[in-house]
């Protein structure tokens, strides 16, 4: 699939926070697309709550970007958390 949308990102966000964020909506992606170990998706997770800490935020933030991508991130963060260890994989 070619990727050509954009980030939901806040620019009130530090380059590091936008780096956090972006690499975690990459491990998503990388979900669907192929396969990511469970693990490195719930780091990332936990990275990205560091920056979007309210449960609305994120829900919006999810809205957008599977809006935009087709990707949930609430349905590959739940897949990660019952797998835990080992990869996901969330294409058809």
């Amino acid at each position: 699939m070619t990727k050509s949308y954009s980030y939901p990102l806040d620019l009130s966000w530090s380059t590091e926070e936008i780096t956090s964020v972006l690499s975690f909506l990459n491990l998503i992606e990388k979900a669907y697309e192929s396969k990511v170990e469970a693990a490195r998706l719930l780091e990332g997770y936990k990275k990205y709550k560091n920056v979007v800490s309210s449960k609305s935020q994120e829900k919006q933030i999810d809205r957008e970007f599977e809006k935009v991508s087709g990707y949930s991130v609430y349905r590959a963060v739940q897949a990660a958390k019952s797998k835990e260890k080992g990869f996901i994989s969330l294409g058809n």
